[in-house]
């Protein structure tokens, strides 16, 4: 069979169906089935060319604070899975709240991290994604251990080249004001801490995560319970990438060497809430026994099925990324999943 020209598919439908004076000849030859499954396809083709995306919309009620951020984690797949799609929702939320700054809980880069500062996977995994105008404020991160991966080194050094980018050391802390007087009593401080380190089995496994012997896990707590200490702001928040309470499937030995750690350290120091990521679902868990969230992001690209337990609060397999808002006396985080709804809301109040 010949076909009648390079102008497809118009040109094609009209030859296989028989519209117009030039084709009706050749379509005499043409089978029924292929005449009916042709209009099928041009019918599928036609609706798609006429029937656009529904624009995203930020769902009524969004809560919408003094201080806004918005968090994610475990999203580096190179625009795969959801990560693209939750990027688009994160600008328009983006877009309604005014975020502050972006805060990244850990593994912005799968699977080896990057090499260096000019390594392709900044682009395809972070600059090309995150692109809608809101999302260029400053984003605050921690190490993973799929940076560990790589050269750990070159996740700091980027904050030199990137406008967005801040990662200061591999732990590091500041505190925001909610309003101009910037009174202690009316701020919250931010603890980013580097928690593959503070895992023995990162550290056995030199081979794997070459970076992870060149930090003092003890000279780290250390920092941790003296920033703390001294902190006199009213919300104590603490960012890292592993949990040290979760329900799944990974080792058990890293939640308690994080407990072993930092539990103590945290109570003592009344932090409010400590988020992170790591396992791909999210988990919110309370103990009974202090005070604290534990609060696991979902990832922001590829979700695993949930676990649940007798302290879990709440747990998702959707994937999505966190609202966390800040008033006077008001902490509020909001789990937004990969549809755009708020699914899940935390209030603390004090």
């Amino acid at each position: 069979m010949k076909f009648p020209g390079r102008r497809f598919p118009a040109v094609y439908f009209a030859y296989i169906c028989g519209v117009g004076k030039n084709t009706r000849q050749h379509s005499s030859h043409i089978p029924m089935y292929m005449k009916k499954l042709c209009f099928a396809w041009f019918a599928v083709v036609l609706a798609a060319c006429t029937t656009t995306q529904p624009e995203k919309k930020a769902a009524e009620g969004t809560y919408d604070g003094e201080l806004n951020i918005l968090m994610l984690s475990d999203a580096g797949r190179n625009g795969s899975y959801d990560q693209r799609l939750i990027g688009e929702w994160m600008g328009v939320y983006a877009d309604l709240l005014g975020p502050e700054f972006v805060i990244s809980c850990g593994d912005l880069f799968h699977y080896e991290g990057i090499q260096s500062t000019s390594d392709p996977l900044l682009w395809s995994n972070f600059e090309s994604i995150y692109t809608h105008s809101e999302l260029q404020c400053p984003w605050y991160g921690v190490l993973g251990n799929h940076e560990y991966r790589g050269n750990t080194q070159a996740m700091i050094d980027y904050s030199q080249v990137s406008r967005r980018w801040n990662m200061p050391a591999r732990y590091y802390t500041f505190a925001v004001p909610l309003d101009d007087d910037e009174a202690d009593s009316d701020r919250v401080r931010f603890v980013f801490i580097d928690t593959a380190p503070l895992i023995d089995k990162y550290r056995r496994e030199s081979d794997q995560y070459p970076d992870a012997q060149r930090v003092d896990p003890d000279e780290e707590v250390r920092w941790i319970d003296s920033v703390l200490n001294a902190s006199s702001e009213k919300w104590k928040i603490v960012v890292g990438h592993h949990p040290m309470y979760t329900y799944d499937d990974k080792d058990d030995i890293e939640q308690e060497n994080m407990r072993a750690r930092l539990e103590e350290v945290f109570r003592r120091n009344a932090v409010d809430a400590y988020f992170c990521g790591h396992i791909h679902t999210f988990q919110h868990i309370r103990t009974g026994r202090d005070s604290i969230d534990y609060i696991v992001n979902t990832s922001a690209s590829k979700q695993r099925a949930p676990q649940r337990g007798p302290l879990t609060q709440y747990a998702s397999e959707n994937s999505g990324f966190g609202l966390l808002s800040f008033d006077k006396g008001v902490m509020h985080y909001t789990l937004v999943n990969s549809r755009g709804e708020l699914e899940y809301e935390i209030e603390r109040r004090k």
